[in-house]
């Protein structure tokens, strides 16, 4: 599939790193480093505007390597940028950890995941069919 995309970060468009990935690394598109205090919040420019076909979604997820060894997460993970959104790509990080870090310009910072979606239309009804789980909610399926 092809998609239109607009690249103002000045780095390379982000690409798939194997051939079975999932994802595609974002990187920050920052001339300066920004300094993420522990629980410090911040929306990272990426300098990437994209025109995804209609019934795909773009998601930001965050990187597993970001988040095990540094506590650095996506806020709103994933977040979704939608078929009729044009403006810039930024990502919501996180500091989840007691030390601040530093996100420094061209660095990877979240991944970005293109997947399909479908619109459905609400069938109110007043019972829903049986199944063997039921009702059961959190930890239910568990042994």
């Amino acid at each position: 599939m092809k998609v239109n995309i607009i690249n103002r970060s000045g780095m390379a468009l982000p690409q798939y790193a194997t051939p079975l990935s999932a994802g595609m690394d974002l990187r920050a598109a920052i001339e300066e480093k920004i300094t993420l205090a522990p629980l410090e919040r911040a929306m990272v420019p990426t300098g990437l505007f994209v025109e995804l076909p209609e019934g795909y979604e773009l998601q930001v997820r965050p990187r597993s390597g970001l988040a095990a060894k540094h506590g650095i997460t996506v806020l709103n993970s994933p977040g979704t940028v939608d078929a009729d959104y044009r403006g810039e790509i930024k990502v919501i990080l996180v500091n989840l950890s007691n030390t601040p870090f530093e996100i420094l310009p061209g660095e990877r910072i979240a991944q970005a995941v293109v997947a399909q979606h479908a619109h459905i239309e609400w069938c109110e009804v007043d019972v829903l069919s049986d199944t063997e789980r039921g009702v059961g909610g959190f930890g239910s399926t568990g042994k």
